[in-house]
């Protein structure tokens, strides 16, 4: 099992809005980067896990916890005209952006705040604390997801 942070502006998708999904799942499609691209195609497996971070929020942080429950498989928005992530350039035939599906597993108490992430010397490489990226998905180490997910559990009491 490998750990990422997937990052959603929470005025187009929250972990409310995953909370609330039939089944609490969805897809989580509109990734137009390459390298994030790679990595929803190539790496992030089921059963993988993830922290659900809220960005271009004031403030921004991680909002809590879901779960891969789909591997990787064509962004069929990217061929939708009428989807604001449409991609002339992909088709059926030749796809070239991938989602997965992901489940909702636990909302944080209170968001865990990048500043509170800044603030933590165990989670000082983490990618989200370099300046100039703008990955809407990053990898996590396994001990930046035990800290985050500690700090949580502190914060809630």
């Amino acid at each position: 099992m490998r750990y990422w942070l997937f990052k959603s502006e929470p005025t187009s998708f929250s972990i409310d809005d995953l909370r609330l999904r039939p089944r609490q799942r969805e897809h989580w499609d509109g990734v137009r980067n390459f390298q994030a691209r790679n990595m929803l195609r190539d790496e992030i497996k089921t059963e993988d896990a993830v922290l659900f971070y809220h960005s271009s929020c004031q403030p921004p942080g991680v909002a809590g916890i879901a779960k891969v429950v789909k591997n990787g498989y064509p962004d069929h928005t990217a061929w939708d005209m009428r989807s604001s992530h449409y991609d002339p350039r992909s088709s059926p035939e030749k796809p070239i952006w991938y989602m997965v599906d992901i489940e909702f597993v636990e909302k944080f108490s209170s968001l865990i705040t990048l500043e509170e992430i800044k603030k933590q010397p165990r989670l000082k490489n983490m990618l989200i604390n370099r300046k100039g990226n703008r990955l809407s998905i990053t990898p996590l180490t396994p001990e930046e997801w035990r800290v985050i997910v500690a700090m949580a559990a502190k914060k809630a009491g």
